[in-house]
């Protein structure tokens, strides 16, 4: 039987889930694929993969393509310490330059367009790069990190403004920030809806079970030994793993905004 194909973040966001997923479930029905999250969206999008966890604007733009895997995503209420705007000068004065942005996301790139035209009324070229934060400083006033460099690079810049754009969000809408959705290709539902339905029942458990144990979960994980036990556990509990109605107005009031804006 062909195995179900799933997206998977090389991220820590999202390590406690597939930690529990390879540690308690049967695995042997599934290829997990590793990527960036524009890399998984190409994916799906192309029929690479079948599952993943993928940009919540991807969903949005072709929602024909995909169902949702219910109550999962990558969300927060506030600061979500992962997704970080990297500024010399403070955000409101940014008006007119050029802002470079990682080209790994984009929900986040959407997400600062809004924030930045309808929370400030101002108004930036966002630029796309891969060049590292130390150097595209030299040349540019701010830069947008997400993942695992922005929580690692977060400790090494004292003297610029840092700004979580979770927290940016809920500020000014009061609503959760909707990063990432588990997205399902609408044809695999079809071709093997059995093997579909029990990845949902073990990417249940897995969540379950990880919220469960965090601490073990920080013991193992891969930035053990750049964040204390205490941080990694504080960065997770930061992170709305589910999905639910206010997490539904959260995502529609950023659809709505996005085309607005003409970004959809």
């Amino acid at each position: 039987m062909m195995k179900l194909r799933i997206g998977r973040f090389s991220y820590s966001n999202l390590f406690p889930l597939f930690f529990m997923l390879d540690s308690e479930a049967d695995c042997s029905s599934y290829e997990f694929i590793e990527g960036v999250p524009s890399e998984l969206n190409r994916k799906i999008r192309q029929g690479e993969i079948d599952v993943s966890p993928s940009s919540s604007i991807e969903y949005l733009r072709n929602q024909e393509l995909y169902d949702l895997i219910p109550n999962h995503s990558i969300s927060s209420r506030g600061p979500v310490g992962s997704i970080f705007l990297f500024s010399k000068r403070p955000i409101e004065t940014l008006d007119g330059l050029t802002v470079l942005t990682t080209s790994q996301s984009e929900t986040s790139v959407v997400l600062l367009h809004i924030i930045l035209t309808k929370f400030y009324n101002i108004f930036c070229h966002l630029m796309p790069t891969s060049e590292p934060i130390a150097s595209a400083l030299r040349s540019h006033e701010a830069y947008l990190l997400i993942g695992d460099d922005a929580l690692t690079e977060a400790l090494k810049w004292p003297g610029l403004h840092i700004y979580d754009l979770g927290d940016l969000w809920y500020k000014n809408t009061g609503l959760p920030s909707v990063f990432a959705l588990w997205i399902a290709r609408r044809q695999c539902c079809m071709d093997r809806p059995g093997l579909l339905e029990r990845f949902r029942e073990d990417l249940d458990r897995a969540k379950d079970r990880a919220l469960r144990d965090l601490p073990a979960v920080a013991a193992v994980s891969p930035l053990r030994h750049v964040l204390t036990q205490e941080e990694l556990v504080a960065y997770w509990k930061g992170i709305s793993f589910d999905f639910g109605q206010e997490h539904r107005q959260g995502l529609d009031l950023f659809s709505r905004y996005a085309r607005q804006l003409g970004l959809m």
